[in-house]
């Protein structure tokens, strides 16, 4: 099965710059997180859990390989933009509706199933809709975005820990980006014949039943 042609040089280098430009606005976005949840974990020590989940996005960002085909549309970088680095903005507080062993309960399984992904993803991982690699193996075979999924439970489990307006707006603005991102990535990944086959055998995109 042949990989999607090389873009031309002058492709190639602004993905070099808009690759270099998305990795050093995530490391700045996941400091101010670390740095604004850091001052309350004495009251809220579970919170110390979202930053690990955070901080496995950024590492795999970071460290991941150069796209062959990345979007150039504004929009799916704004969505990009929103879905990663707006979870990064919020902030302890609120009274809990429900013990906090629930919520806490849901952010691990969100922080396991969002690693299980990685560990699968590795350096196909990244931001804006990119092809680096098609993956099927894991969490790929129940859902074609598992990472995404398990976002999506440490951000419930987070604001139910965390119940405050501020919070609800930034994950709710957040999973609406995540899912124009989920279409984003599909629609550049559409042209790979391995993502062909992965979407004949997965049905579901994010939750089985659903969505």
């Amino acid at each position: 099965m042949s990989a999607p042609p090389l873009p031309a040089s002058s492709d190639r280098l602004l993905l070099r710059v808009l690759d270099i430009a998305e990795r050093a606005l995530i490391i700045l976005l996941f400091v101010v997180l670390v740095a604004s949840i850091r001052h309350g974990l004495a009251l809220r020590p579970y919170n110390v859990m979202v930053v690990l989940h955070e901080g496995l996005t950024v590492f795999f960002i970071v460290t991941r390989r150069m796209a062959q085909q990345l979007t150039l549309k504004p929009l799916d970088w704004v969505a990009a933009l929103l879905g990663t680095g707006l979870p990064l903005f919020v902030r302890p507080g609120g009274d809990a509706p429900m013990p906090q062993l629930v919520g806490t309960v849901l952010m691990t399984c969100g922080i396991l199933l969002s690693f299980w992904g990685l560990l699968f993803l590795r350096r196909s991982f990244g931001m804006a809709a990119a092809n680096r690699g098609v993956v099927n193996g894991g969490p790929y075979g129940f859902v074609r975005h598992p990472i995404y999924l398990g976002y999506l439970c440490t951000h419930i489990g987070f604001l139910l820990n965390n119940p405050t307006w501020w919070n609800a707006g930034i994950y709710f603005v957040a999973t609406g980006s995540q899912i124009w991102r989920i279409l984003a990535e599909e629609s550049v990944l559409g042209a790979d014949p391995a993502y062909d086959a992965l979407r004949a055998k997965v049905r579901w995109r994010l939750v089985p039943g659903l969505f």
